[in-house]
């Protein structure tokens, strides 16, 4: 230990030529607003399975099976399995290497007195090797696939939040086109008993046949609506069953669209925003990975100290008695000129450092734009069914007055016609409305993280 003293003494002094250890950019520093932009009144914590808010337990049958058998998140699960055993292997790096040997041989040989020897010998060892890790770089490299780990595990947590969002997104889109193929059949029933009306009207010569022409382009209008309708709620239960992990088929329904709960909105700031959303985590935890991955490249321009040892038993019939050996030994390795690889490896390293952390503060300011975004489309979206629902009850009235008028003779069929597209426009419009509400429900619960906690996923991984 004496001996190795001054190549230890060399290797603490050679630490300190490395240069100091650069530093983030200043620019990709996040600070959170103090407020929303837009604010809707007290909130509620979110729960977990916050679909359920919604008051459909078909919906809630239907995100579960997605999440059950889904390939995006089976896939994503796998990546997480492969994050965890390259985490296992960068900790077994800590830990001493022992190997054991048995060679054999066997052989003829030639004596003095020219007689033939048959010798048969084995030789079992064991061998261990250990690196003393004497400035972190296999510590930092282990901390690096940790941080990886806890990577990867938040990216499977953020497409188990996309894949409920979309089947919630996509379950609510199909009742809104359930609930649009319903006007447009009800419309055409109504179209169908005007047209009849001005049949009757122009045999008996009451009216003219251009009002009988114009019924009936009416009724083919509404017709493929209907048709047009039925194509789409048909392409709508195609991608949800795949959505969920099946084959393209029919959708089992719950609750009509404006039956649907809508849910409380939810609460926190927008810095809690940062410890509430698995791709926030994600991309803080790819940051730190980059971080350690930097302090691991540094260490790797310092000297190593490692320790090696061999011991085992030769055995032989050539020998009257077994003889034991080994052997012990430590090396001092100290990079003295590799034409600067190492340092173009640790600026590489600090390179993708500083890429993670303008990645980071660009993710957030993305959280943060969409979560305004988000409050703003509820409250505007109810502002504008609000009006819509106003607008059509007006419009039935005028449709209503319109008829009679029609009827008693006061009115052309242009008027009542008139009010018959004001009603279908202001149904449709409506209900479409109503989706979007419900909608940005969804968006905003997702934005808001849907839940989730950087705690749960640090349990996990322990």
């Amino acid at each position: 230990m004496r001996r190795a003293a001054p190549s230890l003494i060399a290797a603490l002094l050679l630490a300190g030529c490395i240069g100091p250890r650069p530093e983030r950019p200043a620019a990709s520093a996040v600070v959170a607003p103090p407020a929303w932009r837009t604010t809707l009144g007290p909130g509620s914590p979110i729960a977990t399975e916050w679909w359920q808010a919604f008051g459909d337990p078909q919906l809630t049958a239907l995100v579960t099976t997605a999440l059950a058998n889904s390939p995006d998140l089976g896939s994503a699960a796998a990546r997480v399995e492969e994050a965890r055993a390259q985490e296992r292997l960068a900790r077994a790096q800590l830990s001493p290497n022992i190997t054991a040997g048995l060679p054999v041989s066997e052989a003829r040989t030639v004596t003095a007195l020219g007689t033939g020897l048959d010798a048969f010998g084995t030789q079992p060892l064991v061998q261990a090797s250990y690196d003393f890790d004497l400035f972190g770089r296999l510590r930092s490299a282990r901390a690096a696939a940790r941080a990886q780990l806890l990577a990867t595990e938040a990216a499977r947590d953020t497409v188990r939040l996309a894949l409920a969002s979309g089947v919630a997104s996509g379950y609510v889109t199909l009742r809104a086109l359930d609930h649009r193929l319903t006007i447009a059949r009800e419309t055409l029933a109504a179209r169908a008993d005007a047209l009849r009306i001005a049949r009757r009207r122009a045999e008996t010569g009451y009216t003219s046949h251009l009002e009988l022409r114009q019924a009936e382009g009416e009724y083919r209008s509404t017709e493929q609506l209907v048709a047009a309708a039925q194509l789409a709620v048909t392409r709508q239960e195609n991608a949800l069953s795949v959505l969920v992990g099946g084959t393209p088929g029919p959708i089992t329904r719950g609750l009509p669209i404006d039956r649907l709960v809508r849910p409380a909105i939810p609460d926190g700031l927008p810095a809690d925003l940062l410890r509430r959303r698995p791709d926030l985590f994600q991309a803080e935890q790819a940051l730190v990975a980059a971080d350690r991955s930097l302090d691991s490249a540094r260490a790797a321009m310092l000297p190593s100290l490692g320790l090696t040892g061999t011991a085992g038993v030769v055995l032989s019939s050539a020998l009257k008695n077994p003889i034991t050996i080994f052997s012990i030994g430590g090396s001092v390795l100290a990079p003295i000129f590799d034409a600067g690889r190492l340092r173009a490896q640790a600026d590489a390293s600090a390179a993708r450092r500083d890429q993670a952390a303008y990645a980071y503060r660009k993710a957030a300011l993305t959280a943060f734009r969409e979560v305004d975004d988000s409050l703003a489309s509820v409250r505007r979206s109810g502002e504008q069914a609000v009006a819509l629902a106003g607008q059509r009850t007006a419009q039935a009235d005028a449709l209503r007055i319109a008829s009679n008028r029609y009827r008693a003779g006061y009115s052309s069929y242009l008027e009542q016609l008139d009010a018959q597209r004001g009603l279908l426009n202001a149904e449709l419009a409506l209900a479409e409305a109503q989706a979007n509400q419900l909608t940005a429900y969804i968006t905003l619960y997702q934005a808001m993280g849907g839940g989730w906690s950087d705690a749960a996923i640090q349990a996990t991984a322990r």
